[in-house]
C-alpha cells in the first residue's frame, strides 16, 4: 500500500474516534449522565450508585452527630440534687416567678410578736434553789445555826479582872496511824502516845480567844510553838507545835482546833471563849477527815 493510502486510513480512523468520544457514547460520559439523572430525583441518594470514595464520605456524614448533639455529648452529665439537700438559694430559684415565695420555716415556735411575755415575779419559782449566803470579808463561810459567830480580835477588850476556866489539850495521835508518811527526821520529837499537852483545866480572861489561851499555856509549859498572822483570814495561823509542822505527815497534814466538839470554820484568833469551853488542838493527816471534820477547808488554818 502506498503512503497516500495510509494517511487517508489514519485520517478516517481519527475522525471516527473524535466522533465517538464527542458523540456521548464513551463509558465515562454515560456514567456521568446516569449519576446526574439519579441525583435530580427527590429523596435519599442510594449509596450503592455512588463511587467508593463518595460512599465513604456519605457514611461519615450520616454517622457524625449534629453540632448541638456533639456539644451535649462532650459535656459531663450532672447528677440530680435531691430537693432536701439543695441550699436555700436554689429553693428560692425553683419557685415560679408568678407565685410569691413562702418564708422558710426554721422552727415550730410562734413568732415573737405573738408571744406574750410574763410579768417578772419576785417570788422564787418552785424547784429553784435559793442563793447561798455570801462569805464575809475574811472569806468565812456562813456559821451554822446555834454556833458562835467570829469576833474580830482587834475589836475586843480583854477584861483581866474577870477570870474564867476552860479545858485545853494538844495531841497528834493521827501521826501514829500514818508513820509511813511522817517525816523521819522528826521521830525524836514525836510523843509515843501522841499526847503533847494532856487535857487539863486552864484559866483565861474574859474576851480572850482560843489562840490567846494556847499561846500562854505553851509558853508556860515551855512547849515549842510557831505561828504567823494571816491577814486574809484576820487570824493567827498555827504552823507548828512541839516542832511538828504542817506537811510533816503528808501534803494534807497540819494543825486544827475544835471547841466543844465543833470545828469552827474561822481562825482561832476570832473565836472568843466562854466559861467552861473545851478546846482540843489536834494534828490531821487528811485535811480533817481523820479527826472528825469532813468539811474542813484546810489543815491548820484555824
Amino acid at each position: 500500500m502506498s503512503m497516500k493510502k495510509w494517511l487517508v486510513a489514519i485520517g478516517i480512523v481519527g475522525v471516527l474516534a473524535i466522533a465517538f468520544f464527542w458523540g456521548g457514547n464513551s463509558p465515562k460520559s454515560s456514567n456521568q449522565t446516569a449519576v446526574s439523572s439519579i441525583a435530580s430525583q427527590p429523596g435519599e441518594i442510594p449509596t450503592s450508585t455512588l463511587m467508593p470514595e463518595k460512599q465513604m464520605e456519605t457514611k461519615q456524614a450520616a454517622d457524625s452527630p449534629q453540632p448541638e448533639a456533639a456539644a451535649q455529648k462532650d459535656e459531663p452529665s450532672k447528677p440530680d440534687i435531691p430537693q432536701e439537700t439543695k441550699p436555700a438559694s436554689s429553693i428560692q430559684e425553683a419557685i415560679p416567678a408568678d407565685k410569691p415565695a413562702a418564708p422558710v420555716v426554721t422552727n415550730s415556735a410562734p413568732p415573737a410578736a405573738e408571744t406574750s411575755k410574763p410579768e417578772p415575779s419576785t417570788q422564787p419559782q418552785a424547784g429553784t434553789k435559793e442563793p447561798e449566803p455570801k462569805k464575809d470579808k475574811y472569806l468565812t463561810d456562813p456559821i451554822p445555826e446555834g454556833k458562835p459567830k467570829p469576833v474580830e480580835w482587834q475589836d475586843v477588850t480583854i477584861n483581866k479582872k474577870k477570870a474564867l476556866t476552860a479545858t485545853l489539850s494538844v495531841t497528834c495521835k493521827t501521826i501514829l496511824d500514818n508513820m509511813s508518811s511522817f517525816n523521819k527526821d522528826k521521830l525524836e520529837v514525836l510523843p509515843k502516845d501522841g499526847v503533847i499537852y494532856q487535857a487539863q483545866t486552864v484559866t483565861f480572861y474574859e474576851g480572850e480567844s482560843v489562840f490567846d489561851v494556847l499561846l500562854r499555856e505553851m509558853k508556860k509549859n515551855k512547849i515549842h510553838m510557831e505561828f504567823s498572822m494571816t491577814p486574809i483570814y484576820n487570824s493567827n495561823y498555827i504552823e507548828g507545835i512541839h516542832n511538828i509542822y504542817e506537811f510533816d505527815c503528808g501534803e494534807l497534814s497540819g494543825w486544827m482546833y475544835k471547841v466543844n466538839g465543833w470545828f469552827p470554820n474561822y481562825g482561832a484568833s476570832r473565836y472568843v471563849l466562854k466559861d467552861g469551853d473545851v478546846i482540843d488542838w489536834v494534828y490531821t493527816c487528811d485535811l480533817g477527815r481523820d479527826v472528825g471534820d469532813g468539811k474542813a477547808a484546810g489543815g491548820g488554818k484555824k
